[in-house]
Parts: structure tokens; sequence; C-alpha cells
């Protein structure tokens, strides 16, 4: 990983792409360049070029205007997207009850991992009926037997009306989840050269996951194509992190994976 790093540190490719091989994902990412800085807009007839500089000529555009953004209220409407109010409200709601007392977040602690809320899709009987219930979607991750429990919650009654347990379904990392996995990645031992390079990078020693900017991939086992030690990623929660530098370079991390569940850091075979 050092080594990978060295090669890139302190460029600035516009449109570069990280590629995930392995596990049919890609994550790209495209850094700001400066396009446009130098553009022209054509040429006169003696082949001068021609440039337009914001805000001067008398086709540029007027100082911009921010409008306040109207005001939320507690409850939506309709196709509404959820409310902070909501959001909150029907959490509470899916997570109450035994499902809290039984299950484990990302940290070990009680209660269900938040993985994120949607507003539900309406009932076939209920399409066209403007006055049809909400309902919101609330999604967990259980640590404590690796399943994934979606909850619909009625906005109107607030009443769970339909629980779905399902294993080996492995959506997205949470932000949560990045930075337990960030965690573990910096106090391990094979976190050794993700510390050397930050440390390379910025001067500073790297002790926190909130000096990085964490891109993630869930990651699942391919026979043979790993060690036997992370045989259970797919069944387990585990990811590969693409940790910036804030304000710096990418670092090289996808040859380790972290499992979430085991809470353990692995090195993919080379």
């Amino acid at each position: 990983m050092r080594e990978s790093v060295h090669r890139h540190l302190g460029k600035v490719v516009a449109g570069a792409a990280v590629a995930v091989a392995g596990t049919a994902v890609m994550a790209a990412i495209t850094l700001p360049g400066a396009a446009g800085a130098d553009d022209t807009e054509g040429s006169r007839g003696n082949g001068t070029p021609t440039a337009r500089q914001a805000g001067q000529g008398r086709d540029a555009a007027g100082p911009g205007v921010v409008e306040q953004a109207p005001a939320e209220g507690a409850r939506g409407t309709g196709r509404d997207p959820l409310t902070d109010d909501e959001l909150s409200r029907v959490e509470r709601i899916a997570a109450n009850g035994q499902l809290f007392h039984a299950s484990e977040n990302v940290e070990g602690g009680r209660g269900p991992q938040r993985i994120g809320v949607d507003l539900a899709e309406p009932f076939a009987d209920e399409v066209d009926d403007p006055h049809a219930p909400r309902r919101a979607d609330v999604t967990f991750y259980d640590y404590r037997d690796d399943t994934l429990v979606t909850r619909t919650v009625n906005l109107d009654t607030g009443k769970t009306e339909e629980t779905l347990t399902r294993h080996g379904v492995q959506p997205p990392l949470s932000h949560d989840e990045n930075v337990e996995a960030a965690k573990l990645l910096i106090a391990d031992k094979l976190g050794a050269g993700l510390r050397a390079d930050y440390q390379d990078a910025t001067g500073q020693e790297l002790t926190s996951p909130d000096q990085l900017l964490l891109g993630s991939a869930v990651y699942r086992a391919t026979p043979g194509a790993q060690p036997a030690a992370l045989d259970a990623c797919g069944e387990h929660r585990c990811v590969r992190l693409f940790p910036k530098v804030t304000n710096g370079p990418w670092i090289d991390a996808r040859s380790l994976v972290i499992d979430l569940s085991a809470r353990k850091v692995v090195a993919l075979r080379r």
C-alpha cells in the first residue's frame, strides 16, 4: 500500500477514477479541475482568439441570488419527501421494543445499526387515492446475527405494519459504519501503511477517522480469491475503504478488508 501511494501523493488529476477489482463495483472519483480557465469562445476574422471572462460583456450573467428554502413542516403530505420530524419519529418507532433490546449496532452497543429511511411506495389499491396514508421503510442492520431488518411504519397511525428480516443482504455502508471501519483499520497493525502515508502527506499523526474523507464498498467473498479469514464476507458485513486526506491525496487501501461483524482487518492475497 505504501509504495503505491508514494507514486501518486501530491498529484491532482481531473477525472481520476478508482476501480474496485474483484467485487463488480466501481467507485468513480472526479476531482475538481481548472476547466474553462483558459477556454476561448472563438476567433475574430483576423484569427485573434476572443476570450469571455466571468462578469464581463453584455451577455454576462448578473450576480446570483440565493433564495431562502421554504419552511419545512412537521409532516409532509402525499409523496412529499420525509421531513426531519418524520424521519426522527419513524426511526424511534421502528427501533423500539424487542428489536432495540435484542439487537447490536456496529460499535457493539445495544440497538440495531440504522442504514436508511425512505418513503414507502403506496399499496396497489392506494395509488390513485389522494388520502392514502404515508409510510416509511426504515432499514437497520443487526450485528448480533448479521440480519438486515426493514420495518414499514405508518406515519398516520404511528404503528409498524410490517417487518422483513433477511440474511446475506448487504446494502451500501452508512456513515457510522464507515467511521467504525476506519477506527478498526487505524488501530490495527495492518493499518501501519495508512498511518505512514498520512504522516508523509501531512506531517501529522493519523489518530482518528475525522482526519479522513471516507468512501467505501461492500466486499463479498469470492471462492478461492481471498484468505479463508474472509470467506464469511457477504454473510458478514465487510468493507473496503477508500480514504482521502482532507484537502489532500487519496490513499490506496484496497488491499485491506475490514470485517465489521468479526471486528478484524484482513489483507487480500496479491
